[in-house]
């Protein structure tokens, strides 16, 4: 009897209902966020039909090592981590589980907002710390001011829909966008910037929208403005950012992704006060931990069931 081809998980779990699916299948897990030397020997190893990435990036040297693979899964919506031009040049297919954490992310980006208008955990650590501020505290109310939803993909329209929500204008900018969310007004990105008095990054990392936030852009921003990010670290020039918030150009930021994941050493980040930083945890709840596993293992299997292209 033939053993099972494996497919490779780039983590120590997956959703059991997601093994569920995956039963004609060897799984392997290749650990808490392995390294791309032990998925390479990994994939050397098994010889892998499929790879479902939670964490780790997947270049071609790590594709080169299974001469079976016929598609990589991404547990989440964004193929950043992923080579995908290496990908297709090898008949490759890349899926994304698009959607499947959008409410868990939309949810952490508001939860990041309303931390820096509302200052809880600054005001939270002085409390620890013997204080009582009531005299001098001032929160930033958000009913009638603008948010600035950059992207408005499945997690962007959530985002925008909340503040409306809020009572906030809503402005959205996204190139590929046909219409706005509801409720809110489609803007060119340097308008956004202008007008928002908070605003949101909830896109993906290209080479086209890299740094998008700068010296520049943050120099057009409103004095007091609020920036979260929960898409991708590169979106931001970080010492840029820094600058801005030693300034008081911006009033606060709140980052669930990084340029470098994860923070190693004394970063920066780590000493400025009116930054919030979590540890791209944004689509990481029970249930998106669920459903973007069993939608990772449902893409893989979609392209196992067709038959393998032969070769010219």
């Amino acid at each position: 009897m033939n053993a099972k081809p494996a497919i490779l998980v780039t983590a120590a779990d997956l959703a059991p209902q997601a093994v569920a699916l995956l039963a004609d299948y060897e799984v392997v897990y290749a650990g808490k966020t392995p390294d791309e030397d032990s998925i390479v020997a990994l994939c050397e190893r098994h010889q892998p039909v499929a790879i479902i990435v939670r964490y780790g990036k997947i270049p071609a040297r790590v594709m080169d090592a299974s001469k079976a693979l016929r598609v990589i899964s991404k547990h989440g919506s964004g193929t950043d981590t992923i080579d995908s031009r290496a990908a297709a040049a090898r008949g490759i297919a890349v899926t994304a589980a698009v959607g499947a954490n959008a409410d868990a992310v939309a949810e952490h980006a508001w939860a990041l907002i309303l931390g820096c208008a509302k200052g809880v955990v600054a005001l939270d650590a002085r409390m620890r710390a013997g204080f009582w501020d009531k005299a001098t505290h001032k929160s930033l109310e958000l009913r009638g001011k603008t948010l600035g939803v950059v992207g408005v993909g499945e997690i962007g329209r959530r985002v925008a829909e909340l503040g409306v929500a809020f009572g906030m204008k809503v402005l959205a900018f996204d190139p590929f966008a046909k219409a706005a969310p509801e409720g809110a007004t489609l803007v060119d990105l340097a308008e956004l910037f202008r007008q928002s008095h908070v605003v949101s990054l909830n896109c993906p990392l290209t080479e086209d929208n890299r740094h998008m936030v700068n010296r520049a852009s943050l120099a057009t921003m409103r004095d007091g403005a609020i920036l979260v990010n929960t898409g991708r670290g590169g979106l931001i020039d970080e010492p840029a950012l820094l600058e801005a918030l030693a300034s008081g150009k911006l009033r606060a930021a709140g980052l669930d992704a990084f340029a470098t994941e994860p923070l190693v050493g004394e970063h920066a980040f780590r000493a400025v006060p009116n930054v919030i930083l979590s540890p791209h945890v944004g689509g990481v709840s029970e249930d998106a931990y669920v459903n973007m596993g069993t939608a990772a293992a449902r893409n893989a299997l979609a392209v196992l069931s067709q038959p393998r292209p032969v070769a010219a």
